[in-house]
């Protein structure tokens, strides 16, 4: 059950991809032969609009091929009327564009009914203090609440972190204990710690964990919509971010995932309900937006700055450079999907 739920998400997500290509394709006029849900041999196709719509038996990606344009051979071209390679570079960087875009705009979706459907989100309710820690010398113990900072009201524990991280001097921390409200001074110490992207960091901290409580935020209209865009960009910045450090090397290869990844990480979320499976869905959907803008020629960012060369020197790349590149790109692409799945085996196996 949990591998179809990965299967569906994938798709769902690969297929709103392909479909922002053919709408701006049809719109400017290009002719979409073949769009296709996966790669390799057709499991079933019907024909409808002057194209074939199929599904293949690998699937781990998507296409649409367009008259005149064809990755695996870059010097098959067409210059009918309806083909892609009749088209200014504006209108074929406004084709490329739309694929990335359908992404951005699906997460946005995504995050606005798990919006409408109120959020899981963390309580400031206290777990575990550590030993020594400022918090352990103030004090505080498991199950206390944090209601307020410095007379500023807390309602998640993400705002008491953040509170907490860009601190100056002692905090006065309102708590409620077993029914009753206690104050307690304490002063935040630079602790040695790990971020998302497993980087050893210091910041400021009072040496306290949460115990899991979690609450529903209840969003007025104007805050769903915030909340939509905020976790958009949020998952947008942190993707790119990743991506910039994992190619500088401040992120490890080793971190990177695979398709097997996505599967485990769906199947987790299966378990854990749907709003689960949306919120995963969200953050792979700007995942496939974001990786597809890189410029790499097998990938969508790849012809853009083909386009972009086109566009600022006023002639396209030459063949045998277009050839070149192209099979780098692919070579590239291979051997991260290769790396990627390398380091889920090695994960499975501890």
């Amino acid at each position: 059950m949990s591998f179809l739920v990965s299967l569906l998400v994938l798709s769902a997500l690969i297929f709103f991809h392909e479909l922002g290509h053919y709408y701006a394709a049809r719109l400017m006029g290009v002719n979409v032969q073949v769009f296709s849900i996966g790669f390799g041999r057709k499991i079933a196709s019907f024909y409808k609009w002057g194209t074939e719509w199929k599904i293949a038996l690998i699937p781990l990606g998507g296409y649409v091929k367009m008259k005149g344009q064809d990755d695996t051979d870059p010097t098959k071209k067409s210059y009918d009327e309806d083909s892609y390679n009749v088209k200014t570079p504006l209108q074929k960087i406004f084709i490329l564009l739309a694929g990335p875009i359908a992404n951005f705009v699906l997460a946005f979706v995504l995050y606005f009914i798990i919006a409408l459907g109120g959020p899981n989100i963390l309580s400031p309710v206290i777990g575990k203090v550590v030993k020594d820690s400022p918090a352990f010398v103030a004090g505080l113990k498991t199950d206390d609440t944090i209601r307020s900072i410095n007379g500023v009201a807390i309602s998640t524990w993400k705002e008491m972190a953040e509170i907490i991280e860009m601190s100056n001097g002692s905090l006065d921390l309102e708590i409620q204990r077993a029914g009753f409200i206690e104050h307690i001074v304490l002063t935040p110490a630079i602790t040695e710690t790990t971020n998302m992207f497993n980087e050893v960091i210091q910041k400021k901290m009072i040496g306290i964990g949460s115990a899991g409580v979690s609450h529903k935020l209840e969003l007025t209209p104007s805050e769903t919509l915030s909340y939509a865009t905020q976790q958009t960009i949020f998952a947008s910045t942190m993707i790119f971010t990743g991506l910039k450090k994992l190619i500088v090397g401040e992120v490890p290869a080793k971190e990177l995932g695979g398709v097997i990844s996505i599967v485990k990480l769906t199947s987790d979320a299966t378990d854990a309900g749907w709003m689960s499976v949306l919120f995963f869905a969200a953050l792979i959907s700007v995942n496939l937006g974001v990786l597809n803008l890189l410029p790499i020629p097998a990938l969508d960012g790849g012809h853009i700055m083909f386009n972009l060369y086109e566009l600022l020197f006023k002639r396209e790349v030459s063949e045998a450079i277009m050839i070149k590149l192209t099979i780098a790109g692919w070579v590239i692409l291979f051997s991260l999907m290769g790396l990627g799945v390398y380091n889920d085996i090695n994960r499975l196996m501890g």
